[in-house]
């Protein structure tokens, strides 16, 4: 995007990783209902589904699928593992285009414009379904990893990861590692034009949610943590509905919500008076 490319001595060795935590939060009032909220959870998002999740990320960014190891897990929770290989080079100059991936309906995935070699590289997803028995609220967590070693970075897959699941926070990791050289000798420790993940993200995910980014430049380090801006308390009661609670009750139960999400948020915990209020 602006620089042009650059021949490679031999195969592009940079190491690209994007890590990944999706929060879904709700509140369900009795055991019964915590039980049916995981047994929901369990069933939309079993190994099967995450399988294809990630099997579509794999063909996004123009891989081939080595190997899937995949676990339902008693009482809860799920894994998938995926190792991917190289498909041949086009070319051997370095992309700095930049454009965010598609979104889940989009139809096709673009593969044919992003092959490229992805040698000792993998897509891993893990779930984490979480409550608590007082104060009713249920965390379902997320976390992947797509990590990849050539031309392109895995930021491709990242509005399709996001809007896969119901990602009520999201944290975002994503690091380029080691070094390639070009054909005079001279190392390149990033082959991608990039100040924030955000550069990556559709215009309809930027417009959905607070971000804030802690970058490390020089490191090739970026971080962004994601909080959706619209709240509507219906949407986080489960099994229920506002109608079902009194005014009384439909306010404390926004305040714990907005609480357990602040605070996964901003990564501590906070006192009551401390919760926004919007």
């Amino acid at each position: 995007m602006g620089e042009p490319s650059v021949t490679l001595h031999g195969f592009n060795n940079l190491s690209k990783t994007l890590s990944m935590s999706i929060f879904d939060i709700c509140y369900a009032k009795t055991r019964a209902q915590v039980n049916e909220y995981i047994a929901y959870i369990d069933e939309v998002y079993d190994a099967d589904r995450l399988t294809q999740i990630l099997t579509d990320v794999t063909e996004m960014i123009g891989a081939n699928i080595l190997n899937v190891a995949r676990q339902d897990y008693e009482p809860q929770g799920a894994s998938v593992t995926i190792l991917i290989s190289e498909e041949p080079v086009i070319a051997e100059g370095i992309d700095y285009h930049e454009e965010p991936g598609p979104l889940p309906g989009d139809g096709e995935l673009a593969r044919d414009s992003v092959v490229a070699h992805l040698d000792k590289s993998h897509i891993t997803v893990h779930t984490y379904p979480e409550s608590h028995p007082e104060n009713g609220i249920s965390t379902f967590r997320v976390d992947i990893d797509v990590s990849t070693c050539g031309r392109i970075s895995p930021l491709r897959a990242l509005n399709y990861l996001i809007h896969s699941f119901d990602s009520d926070i999201v944290t975002l990791d994503y690091r380029v590692r080691g070094f390639t050289r070009d054909i005079h000798g001279g190392k390149h420790f990033i082959d991608h034009e990039i100040n924030s993940i955000q550069n990556y993200m559709s215009e309809d995910t930027r417009e959905r949610y607070q971000m804030i980014d802690v970058n490390v430049y020089q490191e090739n380090i970026f971080h962004t943590k994601m909080l959706l801006k619209d709240f509507d308390l219906d949407n986080y009661l489960f099994g229920h509905g506002t109608d079902d609670y009194s005014p009384q009750a439909c306010t404390r139960i926004e305040k714990a919500l907005k609480k357990e999400m602040f605070e996964i948020f901003y990564g501590r915990n906070l006192a009551d008076a401390d919760v926004p209020s919007s």
